[in-house]
């Protein structure tokens, strides 16, 4: 950009010092002059009769004379012209380079440096600088629901806002997308100023704006820098750069912490970020080296206490992070986009591993939302069963509440699908989303399963349970068997038992295990449909790969 931006400059100087047309124009009206003080006379004479023709060669060159004159200045003129356009061509180009075509804000190519000349002249003043990152939550739903027009309507309005609530010698920045960015002076002892800005910008800019009839409504998350004072953490001395940086980091602590707040930074938000990134990286390894594999959790009849199946978990053991659970690495898999290839490479190993047990067995299977999205999620689910020659019946996907509060419609036409193949459908986590007595008639779900925050409460004596006899009552009605799972001791083994006839789970049948412990659990207990042991899930010290469970 800068290369662009300095050749109309350069090319300007040298046409505004170029003296050859100026010169050919000079020379052709100094020799006019001359030939011109002997030609015109002798042609004067000539024409009253008074003398001779003028020289032939006089009056060429004569004639030569105006020519170079006229070409001289019209040459000059059209230089003259072509300076002019020129300059305003690299007007345009600083302007384009340095200003942000769709809010008239600073850009980020020029923030840095804008930033650095007011940290120099703060600095003398014994002043302090802040810098504010600021990004719109959700920016890109109400982009594309509501149009690009809405959406630039919404940055703009976003930028005057900003705009108006910093100093005269502030700074303000669209970093790119919905990302803005200020710089804003202000006295080291008195840090709260920052505050008091950063708050006033989260309350403004949430204001509605209208947009034909429609109310446009957006949230900030913030984060917050500063060069001294008691927030400014970093140990060395940072560039307007590294600061910017360091706001970056902060404001996206404020987007994992919930939205339409602020943070200033800490050194520990920099080693957070790190190591998310790191785990980013091991993900998509791990999923092609085979470092996740699929852990079994024991599926009990709690009428007949005998073993009814189990639920695949998922576990990652990692050459770098050792064993890791799957409530961190599975988000940041959804959020990357990787949950589906994950997902299904586990599915696909549970499927062989379970081909191996006795066919009164299920393998239940639980689904990311993220997965739901995908229309041909049912068309993959039953093309690996195919694959692998496994009976439908014994499959079951359990789906969380939340998912019919994203998409009713979606899930209605995968369950469908699923079940007219012979797939069971569980609605998992019961009690904890939003799905209504209408959603429960109306979606063919095959059982219930109770969230284990409400099984674990029985296990206090005194504690009531009136949610989970409501529950069950609810199953009975619908005709929906149901699991409870998070029985961790006797005392709430024996109060659910006294409740009807139910399935359950949890660590007190023992906790989750690998293919290789199942299969011998299976083979003592003689529940064993092919005498085929799957390989070994201790840690491979070439591979580092480990068997692992969603």
């Amino acid at each position: 950009m800068s290369q662009v931006v300095n050749q109309p400059a350069n090319t300007v100087a040298s046409a505004e010092r170029d003296p050859v047309a100026l010169g050919i124009a000079v020379s052709a009206i100094i020799l006019f002059v001359a030939t011109g003080g002997m030609v015109l006379p002798q042609v004067m004479r000539s024409w009253n009769g008074a003398g001779t023709a003028p020289d032939p060669m006089l009056v060429s060159t004569l004639l030569l004379n105006i020519a170079l004159v006229i070409f001289g200045w019209r040459r000059y003129s059209e230089l003259t012209a072509e300076i002019s356009e020129r300059r305003k061509a690299e007007t345009l180009a600083l302007h384009l380079a340095e200003i942000d075509p769709l809010t008239g804000t600073l850009n980020r190519r020029s923030i840095a440096k804008a930033t650095s000349e007011l940290m120099a002249s703060t600095a003398a003043e014994g002043r302090a600088l802040a810098f504010i990152v600021l990004d719109l939550d959700n920016f890109k739903s109400i982009n594309d629901y509501n149009g690009h027009k809405a959406g630039d309507l919404l940055l703009q309005t976003t930028a005057k806002r900003i705009e108006a609530l910093l100093p005269p010698n502030g700074l303000v920045a669209r970093l790119g997308g919905d990302e803005f960015a200020c710089v804003v002076p202000f006295d080291p002892n008195s840090p709260d100023q920052i505050d008091q800005v950063a708050t006033l910008l989260i309350e403004r800019t949430a204001q509605p704006i209208d947009y034909e009839g429609a109310s446009l409504e957006i949230t900030v998350s913030v984060g917050l820098s500063a060069t001294s004072g008691p927030q400014a953490h970093h140990k060395t001395a940072a560039t307007a750069t590294d600061l910017l940086h360091y706001a970056d980091i902060a404001m996206f602590h404020a987007k994992k912490h919930g939205k339409n707040r602020y943070f200033w930074f800490e050194p520990v938000m920099e080693t957070e970020l790190r190591f998310r990134g790191e785990m980013e990286v091991g993900i998509r390894h791990g999923i092609t080296a085979g470092e996740f594999v699929p852990y079994y959790e024991q599926q009990i009849d709690l009428e007949t206490g005998k073993l009814a199946g189990f639920e695949m978990l998922a576990r990652w053991n990692s050459p770098t992070f050792g064993l890791v659970r799957p409530d961190v690495f599975i988000p940041i898999a959804e959020e990357i986009g990787l949950i589906s290839p994950l997902s299904e490479s586990l599915i696909e190993q549970a499927l062989q591993d379970a081909k191996t047990w006795d066919p009164s067995l299920t393998l239940s299977v639980n689904i990311s939302p993220v997965q739901l999205r995908d229309p041909w999620f049912s068309q993959r689910i039953l093309k690996l069963l195919v694959k692998h020659n496994f009976p439908p019946q014994r499959l079951d996907i359990e789906i969380t509440e939340s998912c019919l509060h994203e998409n009713v419609g979606v899930v209605r036409s995968m369950i469908t699908s699923l079940k007219n193949q012979g797939v069971t459908i569980s609605l998992d986590d019961f009690g904890t989303g939003y799905s209504s007595l209408a959603q429960l008639r109306s979606l063919p779900f095959d059982r219930i399963k109770i969230d284990r925050s409400f099984v674990t409460e029985l296990k206090d004596t005194n504690a009531s349970a009136k949610i989970i006899r409501a529950i069950i009552s609810l199953g009975d009605g619908l005709e929906m068997p149901i699991t409870a799972e998070g029985i961790e001791d006797t005392n709430i083994l024996n109060t659910l038992k006294a409740m009807g006839r139910l399935k359950g789970q949890g660590y007190l049948y023992g906790k989750p295990e690998d293919a290789s412990s199942v299969y011998q659990r299976l083979e003592r207990e003689d529940l064993l449909f092919c005498k085929k042991q799957p390989e070994s899930t201790e840690s491979d010290s070439s591979t580092g790969a480990h068997r692992r469970a969603v």
